[in-house]
């Protein structure tokens, strides 16, 4: 089947950027400074997005303007991902973090481009990649303007990565063939590039258990993936997704190079791009702030500014609390995420970051909505485009109530250990919640149930990831961070754990009663009486 119709992406790659091998080095160094390069792509960012568009506008339609990908790679930000010796900037995981957050203060989709092309493609290539693969793509970044994408969701397997069907054998030539279906991957039939994610099969017939990644390019035969239909995704809208047909040959070097076992080389890739999602969490959490308080000082009601009813003060400050342990999220992955260590034993960390950071932006979200009244409940302002904008991240990457499970569990796992049933014993032993776990007293002393449902699971989990944020936030604070600012993040999250540990503790589990709906209330009305 012949690839469906989407919104355009970019021009015409020019020749430059046509798949041959470049070597090392040839395409010389980037000279100007770090902030220079920042303040350039600002500056773009600034006028693509404040003067020659309406960024509501533009929301409401599919795809992004060809002009707007144009002058967006003109400051080239996915640079900042590529190594020096290929033509980039070096890789610094505090660069990206910085352009995540520059780009989604203007458009969270458009910073969400920026992170699948760095977090799942060139970042996993960089490190995984055989030195042919590099030589051949990660310059073609640079000189042909391309793009990069991660396929690992199948129709039938969302969540359960490990059984996925797509499969792969190998031919007496070295050329892999990989064949499967993936459906969900951002940039369905923009991408140039794409890594996919297969299963060996045996000469049985069997699929090995481990996972492999492969690098497929569109520009060449027999590597293109077809597009079997484009979804209708309801936020997002500048990102194309969709079902994607895998049948393509490979030649041996597209195959990810994994330092011990695949689904190790996985869990890495996951858990570093999991830690990066703060820097999209920057900027977008900063700019509803930022227009929230313009909003409430602006509008009046009964004579008086929003921003002086006392209601509205603990909204802002609620907003202002997240922008604070986001950036202190963005601190941590900054010093511990670079491509150089091996994160696949970060669970912990990378799932509590993910969580916390996307449950603020849905509530920041819908915060801002409520201040902004009427007007924010339409689909050209921030407020009610944010609500669906940022409801994916809960999903995506693993759905929010799974990775809180697995916080719970990887947590009890190293108490039972230990031979420590004290949740607050343990957690004052362990890096990630030592000094935030003694701010909260005696709510944690209690013995946790080994045998615990999963709704508890899920609900403790969410205590703990809030734990590891004001951890976090906590050595901001020592780095010469504002320290009303870390003081209110830490009040307002203390508060919130200690709700989240009430409900944990004292809270019962409602049972399903399972029959059909129904309205049968009617006939029970009894007539007024006098």
């Amino acid at each position: 089947m012949s690839d469906l119709p989407v919104p355009p992406l970019a021009p015409p790659m020019d020749s430059s950027g046509d798949g041959a091998d470049v070597a090392p080095g040839a395409l010389g160094r980037v000279r100007e400074s770090f902030a220079d390069f920042l303040a350039a792509y600002r500056e773009r960012l600034d006028h693509l997005f404040e003067v020659r568009v309406d960024a509501g506008r533009m929301n409401l339609q599919r795809g992004l303007p060809p002009f707007v990908v144009q002058r967006f790679r003109d400051v080239d930000p996915l640079s900042v991902y590529v190594p020096e010796a290929y033509g980039g900037r070096g890789g610094s995981i505090a660069h990206s973090m910085t352009v995540l957050e520059e780009t989604s203060y203007h458009s969270l989709a458009l910073s969400l481009v920026v992170g699948i092309n760095g977090g799942l493609f060139l970042q996993p290539v960089a490190k995984y990649g055989s030195e042919e693969a590099k030589r051949r793509v990660l310059p073609a970044y640079i000189q042909g303007r391309r793009m990069g994408g991660l396929m690992i969701t199948e129709p039938d397997y969302g969540s359960e990565a490990l059984r996925m069907e797509t499969s792969w054998t190998q031919d007496e030539s070295g050329t892999y063939h990989v064949e499967g279906t993936k459906h969900w991957a951002g940039l369905t039939g923009w991408a140039d590039y794409w890594l996919l994610t297969a299963r060996g099969r045996t000469s049985s017939g069997e699929l090995r258990r481990d996972v492999d990644f492969f690098i497929a390019d569109s520009t060449c035969p027999r590597q293109h993936v077809e597009v079997e239909e484009v979804y209708p995704n309801v936020g997002l809208k500048m990102i194309p997704y969709g079902l994607n047909r895998v049948n393509v040959d490979l030649p041996a070097s597209s195959r990810l190079e994994p330092q011990t076992t695949g689904i190790k080389m996985m869990l890495d890739i996951l858990h570093r791009s999991r830690l990066q999602i703060p820097g999209m969490g920057m900027g977008y959490l900063r700019r509803l702030y930022d227009e929230a308080l313009d909003h409430c000082r602006e509008r009046f009601v009964g004579g008086r500014s929003l921003v002086d009813y006392d209601q509205v003060k603990g909204r802002l400050a609620r907003l202002q609390s997240f922008v604070t342990g986001t950036a202190a999220m963005c601190l941590s992955t900054s010093e511990v995420a670079g491509v150089e260590r091996n994160l696949f034993s970060e669970s912990l960390r990378a799932n509590a970051f993910k969580t916390v950071v996307t449950d603020w932006m849905q509530e920041a979200a819908q915060s801002f909505l409520q201040l902004a009244g009427a007007q924010g409940y339409r689909e050209d302002h921030l407020a009610g485009r944010s609500i669906v904008d940022s409801r994916p991240y809960q999903i995506f990457e693993g759905s929010n109530d799974i990775l809180y499970q697995q916080v719970t569990e990887s947590v009890v796992k190293a108490m039972r250990r230990l031979k420590q049933a004290n949740l607050g014993a343990y957690l004052r032993t362990e890096p990630l919640t030592a000094r935030a776990a003694e701010t909260l007293g005696d709510a944690l002393s209690f013995d946790v149930d080994w045998a615990m449902p999963q709704r508890k699971l899920v609900e403790l989990g969410r205590a703990i990831s809030r734990l590891v944020t004001m951890e976090m936030t906590i050595e901001l604070g020592e780095r010469g961070y504002s320290a009303e600012l870390v003081h209110n993040m830490l009040d307002e999250t203390r508060a919130e754990i200690r709700g989240l540990l009430e409900t944990y503790r004292r809270g019962g589990l409602t049972a399903l009663v399972e029959e059909p709906s129904t309205a049968d209330w009617l006939h029970r009305v009894r007539p007024a009486t006098s």
